[in-house]
């Protein structure tokens, strides 16, 4: 792991996913009785240089102006599900920012900072990692900007 490898301090939560579940970043916070501003959800969106991964509380939405424009760019969509889980090795639902078959623009939520520990996919569903904000940041080579809107 990604982490160990860094010799990042980090924990592991577990949580008994429920299949049915639709929205996985809540599902997360309610078994973990955390906010839902601490825990961040790992979308890929296509940006015109190609795939780019967003990282927003899940209180929130992605912004997909901010997002384009933190890369540089005027547009983002939202990639395609079957797609993002190809190019990440991950399921929708799952996806971690670390980890990913190939290493992708990445941009955290300058919110995040605002935390002195952050919560996101470790890679399946029922699973988080919980780690400072700034382990992520340097482990993704990520770019903080602010790409969320309220929900």
């Amino acid at each position: 792991m990604a982490l160990t490898k860094a010799g990042a301090e980090f924990t592991l939560h577990p949580y008994e996913h429920d299949p049915a579940a639709q929205a996985y970043g809540e599902e997360a916070a309610d078994a973990l009785g955390v906010p839902y501003e601490r825990i961040f959800k790992t979308l890929v969106a296509e940006v015109e240089s190609g795939l780019a991964v967003a990282v927003v509380p899940v209180a929130g939405k992605l912004d997909l102006k901010a997002f384009a424009g933190a890369l540089g760019g005027k547009r983002a969509a939202m990639a395609d599900a079957a797609k993002v889980e190809r190019v990440t090795g991950y399921v929708v639902g799952g996806i971690s920012p670390l980890g990913q078959r190939k290493q992708l623009p990445t941009v955290v939520d300058s919110s995040a900072l605002g935390f002195e520990t952050i919560y996101f996919s470790a890679g399946r569903r029922g699973l988080q990692i919980e780690t400072a904000p700034a382990n992520l940041i340097a482990l993704t080579r990520a770019i903080t900007a602010p790409i969320a809107k309220p929900a």
